[in-house]
């Protein structure tokens, strides 16, 4: 089986960090691991590249990652800090000469049709235009030999999706995994998971429950994403048990297929 080589590509929440305006310890940090752009996971193996979530940030963190060529996008849920980004695959169109499939639910995939419908449009066009497939998830997804697998989330009241690949399970935006997620969640080398702050809120987890749920799940190294600027990167990792640990952009994992 392919070895699978993560890039987290963004670790921050929707307004990223530092936050517009805000002059918070964190946003005026230093340490470059406080610096996070919008959430998203980059998956390499055996020359392929998938992505969970287009973010408004992914062009930048495309350049930055190196990423040369794009094979599939999967998406979590249609908020704008997951999709916006969608635009910038049309370099990898014109490199590949071959159309992009994106997968999402059909809640997500009627969002993106409606966000982006100037790439559905009849109408001819002088400008470049996004080339995709827009495929609806409804089960395991087998993406170029390794499998990918739906893990159903609760987001607030928004019914969202997590991903696991091999040994690696993805759960970005959520507040509650549902009891019938859990099985999904078995004998993992990597669990990287939502943890926006200490302060609790509707629609996310928080450092606590996050920590609930690694104990529960006990997979043997889990890093907590989509963080705000409340929690310094540093200082929190000081705090947390040695198997969890704060994610960065840019932090590069490895784990079995």
């Amino acid at each position: 089986m392919p070895r699978l080589r993560l890039t987290i590509l963004g670790s921050g929440t929707s307004m990223g960090v530092p936050t517009i305006g805000c002059h918070c310890g964190v946003c005026q940090s230093a340490d470059p691991r406080d610096q996070r752009t919008r959430p998203s996971l980059l998956v390499r193996y055996d020359g392929r590249a998938v992505v969970i979530d287009t973010s408004p940030d992914f062009r930048f963190q495309a350049l930055r990652a190196g990423l040369d060529r794009l094979d599939a996008v999967l998406y979590t849920h249609g908020h704008a800090d997951h999709i916006l980004g969608m635009d910038d695959v049309r370099p990898f169109n014109i490199k590949q000469g071959e159309e992009i499939p994106l997968y999402a639910d059909r809640a997500t995939l009627d969002i993106l049709r409606r966000v982006f419908s100037y790439v559905l449009s009849p109408e001819p066009t002088a400008s470049t235009l996004p080339s995709v497939q827009m495929r609806e998830i409804s089960g395991p997804l087998n993406l170029f030999g390794v499998e990918f697998k739906p893990v159903p989330l609760w987001h607030g009241n928004m019914a969202v999706l997590g991903f696991r690949a091999g040994r690696m399970a993805y759960l970005t935006d959520f507040s509650e995994i549902p009891a019938e997620s859990f099985s999904l969640l078995e004998d993992l080398d990597i669990l990287i998971l939502d943890a926006l702050r200490d302060v609790p809120h509707p629609t996310h987890s928080t450092v606590e429950n996050s920590l609930g749920l690694v104990s529960k799940i006990q997979p043997k190294r889990a890093y907590f994403t989509h963080i705000c600027h409340d929690l310094p990167h540093q200082a929190t990792n000081a705090r947390l048990p040695g198997h969890v640990r704060m994610a960065f952009d840019t932090l590069e994992l490895e784990t079995e297929a």
